[in-house]
């Protein structure tokens, strides 16, 4: 997924919209934050790779990729194809995995029984992740399955009989984007399963040093070392100076190790951003940053509340600073391929700083215009509502959720019928008929599953062909389960 230019916004209309449209959801009531949560998180069930457990919830699924890792002889099996393909891309996974455990540790208490399935979702992540990082001394690994090759191909993952390529970085091609998302992604982790698996959480926090100094010591860029292997699907378009902060930044959280802090303000600079993704980590770091200045009261990351702030205010259609489009309907409007990855990442932002605004009772202006916690927090809830249906089609882009949400999303696994239904190997082309070109709806429901949504006037065709707006992803979703436990806790049904 490319980030291009954002666009500017008519916010005197939009803050008239924002303010109705809070007015129109308190009178009806609000989505069912809760049922969405726990299908948010059943969705990472379908994207799982290698063996399934005998619990797995979404039966259509089977074991896939049993001899990842094979080509290089080691064991890279188990973790999430990124989205609607059979590839494995660790950047994506990496950031996936570290949405997914801020959330939980951000609104843990908020998600009830859903607490314990983020954890195993983050596992089923960082075991995988810690195979990449420990199998080959001097290698990480950093990805399984040429998606060249993938790309052409519409397959079952359980019966993928494309080359399961092995894709790493080292000394002599380094990766320091996808090394540090990847040592930002264990030291999350380790955080998460610090209270009830002290052993596991060590581990990972040994992984994530180790990974993160190989970072450092080997600086370059992964899309120049893999090129066509990761490009231009995920190239890193943004650098890896933010992957560096990004990493360094969760490694303090993890550590409190003044090193971090150091590498951390060396790197820092406030380049306008006004995107948060997979590929651009600045206005996650900052706003992570923040926080050791607002509740931990530490001066030093004082700079960081402002970083934060501009970046806030490049979001708000009512700042006189915004970059950012709306739609008619009022969704965040980035980017044409897959808009809804940057809609989630952005509102985790907005809503986890909305809690730090009100513990550390803070405001602060955009220009004249005074920002409270509930600006933020409204914002964000607009967003997450429109994802979940409160737009101009009614339609949710949460797939099983709702009365109405999109029957033929661009996923293998979903639209093709299931192994446990229909036994008959489907090699590469074979799904192409009569499964792909099919006008009915996928077969087996990716409950859960968060498609790349509409364009910029609203509309959404339900077309399996137009991936950039049918295909789901690891990164959507994750993103998008923090703020829906955030607003489980603070709206009933």
């Amino acid at each position: 997924m490319t980030r291009g230019a954002s666009h500017s916004s008519n916010s005197s209309l939009l803050s008239i919209f924002f303010f109705l449209l809070f007015l129109v959801q308190s009178a009806n009531g609000n989505p069912n934050y809760m049922d969405a949560l726990a299908k948010s998180i059943l969705f990472f069930e379908g994207q799982r790779s290698g063996k399934l457990p005998t619990g797995q919830k979404l039966t259509w699924r089977s074991h896939s990729g049993l001899k990842d890792g094979s080509a290089a002889n080691v064991d890279l099996t188990g973790g999430y194809y990124d989205a609607g393909d059979n590839v494995k891309f660790n950047l994506p996974m990496a950031y996936s995995t570290v949405m997914l455990s801020w959330g939980s540790l951000e609104n843990g208490k908020k998600m009830g029984a859903q607490l314990g399935k983020t954890r195993v979702a983050i596992r089923w992540a960082t075991d995988y992740l810690l195979k990449c990082a420990n199998a080959t001394p001097g290698k990480l690994y950093v990805g399984v399955g040429d998606p060249n090759v993938d790309h052409k191909c519409w397959e079952r993952p359980e019966d993928m009989d494309t080359v399961r390529t092995v894709y790493s970085v080292s000394a002599g091609s380094p990766g320091s984007d996808v090394a540090a998302e990847t040592a930002a992604a264990l030291a999350a982790g380790s955080m998460v399963f610090r209270v009830v698996d002290r052993k596991y959480s060590l581990l990972l926090l040994k992984t994530a040093k180790k990974v993160m100094k190989f970072a450092l010591s080997y600086q370059g860029a992964y899309s120049d070392s893999l090129g066509s292997a990761v490009c231009p699907f995920y190239c890193s378009y943004s650098g890896y100076k933010d992957e560096l902060i990004w990493g360094a930044t969760w490694l303090l959280r993890a550590t409190n190790d003044v090193s971090y802090a150091n590498l951390i303000k060396s790197l820092a600079t406030d380049d306008g951003v006004d995107i948060f993704s997979w590929d651009n980590k600045f206005a996650g770091a900052y706003v992570l940053l923040a926080r050791k200045a607002l509740l931990d009261k530490d001066k030093s990351f004082d700079p960081f509340i402002q970083k934060a702030e501009n970046f806030m205010c490049r979001i708000l259609p009512n700042s006189p600073y915004s970059t950012t489009h709306y739609t008619p309907g009022g969704l965040m409007y980035k980017l044409s391929q897959c808009n809804l990855q940057y809609v989630t990442s952005i509102t985790f932002l907005l809503a986890t700083y909305a809690k730090y605004m009100v513990s550390a009772k803070h405001t602060f202006n955009c220009g004249n215009t005074l920002v409270t916690s509930e600006t933020l927090r409204h914002l964000a809830k607009s967003q997450v509502d429109y994802i979940l249906g409160v737009n101009p089609r009614k339609m949710s882009y949460m797939v099983g959720y709702g009365p109405s949400y999109p029957h033929k999303i661009h996923h293998r696994g979903s639209s093709i019928a299931s192994i446990k239904t229909y036994k008959q190997t489907i090699g590469c082309d074979g799904g192409f008929q009569p499964f792909f070109y099919s006008p009915k709806p996928n077969p087996n429901i990716l409950i859960g599953a968060v498609v790349g949504g509409p364009d910029q006037n609203d509309a959404f065709p339900d077309d399996r062909s137009d991936y950039s707006r049918s295909e789901p992803a690891t990164y959507i979703n994750a993103a998008l389960v923090g703020p829906l436990a955030y607003l489980a806790g603070s709206y009933s049904k």
